[in-house]
């Protein structure tokens, strides 16, 4: 493999602005325990500290069958304390920008670092539980779309469950897959539709907890859609994961269509991952729509919230995204809002509509702030205009 100078050099700038940032933490925490009277040696502190800091990471390396559970453990712990860090680090730089303040208005009090940085680490404990709340108690939201279409015979009203970025593997389990199979069952949709990122990269911890015996009990009158989003790229088991899909009764569409009752089409974009093995890694949306009839509703769904015009102009009536998490923690949306079109919510796309979700599950840390987990419930109106 012809490794680039320039992703070294992005690798190591990345590791050194990852390490300073924990120095500035950890050396934090060191202050506020001399200033609370604990006794911590460096060593005592910061072996177990570089452990947590980079367990998101050790914990992906392979490693034999015994030592599995340490690399599971590593990577759980390294994935909550990511939301550590980034909280951890804004609030350490509030704490010194009043100290600072305070230094230059007169001097800062001799309890300032123990208070301060209790304060700081109330607040993270605060926020975690409330985040982890946020994370595991889905909500539904709910959606009425109305789609002109001539000559309708029929059936003209669809309820159909989405669910977006399940990310199920080690944090995200069966507990909270049980959660989404009652909430999509009691609303008797006549159709499921889950575009991207059910599982979270690997395929193991999906097959190791039999969470397809679980999955498998998703109800609807007319089927079961996915596409595939970027994390079952990066787990490398993609014919794997289509396959335990189909074992389901879940049809994953890549770069495919499918009629529904003759009434409509679901179509399924690969995910905008496949684009980097070349121009041909995956169908332009008219090429996929060409030979469709456009007379009929066409839900399109696509992981990633991207090429809105083009997905219009083509022909569908309804693009249904994900990826985006909206953020999944505060301050992050302020990131997403600006990267995407639409990265949450709804809107109205010419005569085509466009609803974003946040997701099911969560990547990294389970942990939500002005985010939801949740599921969309779409009433799809089909009308003659």
């Amino acid at each position: 493999m012809n490794i680039q100078p320039r992703f070294i050099v992005l690798v190591a700038l990345l590791l050194t602005v990852y390490s300073g940032i924990n120095y500035y933490i950890g050396w934090h925490l060191l202050e506020w325990a001399d200033a609370a009277g604990i006794g911590l040696s460096p060593y005592g502190f910061w072996i177990p500290f570089a452990l947590i800091a980079y367990g998101f990471v050790i914990g992906r390396i392979p490693l034999p069958i015994p030592l599995k559970p340490v690399g599971r453990l590593l990577k759980v712990t390294g994935s909550v304390y990511i939301f550590v860090m980034e909280i951890g680090l804004l609030l350490f730089l509030l704490a010194d920008a009043v100290r600072l303040i305070l230094w230059l208005t007169g001097g800062v009090p001799d309890a300032y670092t123990l208070y301060s940085g209790g304060g700081v680490l109330g607040a993270i404990a605060a926020l975690l539980l409330f985040g982890s709340r946020n994370a595991w108690s889905p909500v539904v939201r709910s959606h009425e779309l109305r789609v002109d279409k001539r000559g309708l015979e029929g059936r003209t009203e669809w309820t159909i469950a989405v669910a977006s970025d399940i990310h199920l593997g080690n944090l995200v389990g069966r507990r909270h897959l049980r959660r989404l199979v009652e909430r999509i069952n009691a609303m008797k949709p006549d159709l499921i539709l889950l575009p991207g990122d059910v599982i979270d990269d690997s395929i193991e911890p999906f097959l190791r907890n039999r969470m397809g015996e679980v999955l498998g009990q998703l109800r609807a009158e007319h089927g079961i859609y996915a596409v595939l989003g970027n994390h079952e790229y990066y787990g490398g088991h993609t014919e794997h994961y289509v396959e335990e899909m189909k074992g389901l009764g879940i049809r994953v569409l890549q770069d495919e269509t499918a009629e529904v009752d003759g009434r409509l089409y679901v179509v399924g974009r690969k995910d905008k991952t496949a684009e980097a093995s070349g121009p041909d890694g995956r169908l332009s949306v008219r090429e996929l729509l060409r030979e469709l009839d456009l007379r009929k509703p066409v839900l399109l769904m696509d992981h990633q919230p991207t090429q809105f015009a083009k997905a219009e102009e083509a022909g569908a009536d309804v693009l249904l995204s994900g990826h985006t998490h909206r953020g999944q923690f505060w301050p992050n949306h302020l990131f997403t809002k600006r990267l995407f079109e639409l990265d949450w919510g709804y809107m109205r796309k010419g005569a085509m509509h466009v609803v974003v979700s946040s997701g099911f599950g969560s990547w990294g840390p389970p942990v939500r702030l002005g985010s939801r987990s949740e599921i969309i419930r779409l009433k799809l109106i089909l009308q003659a205009p």
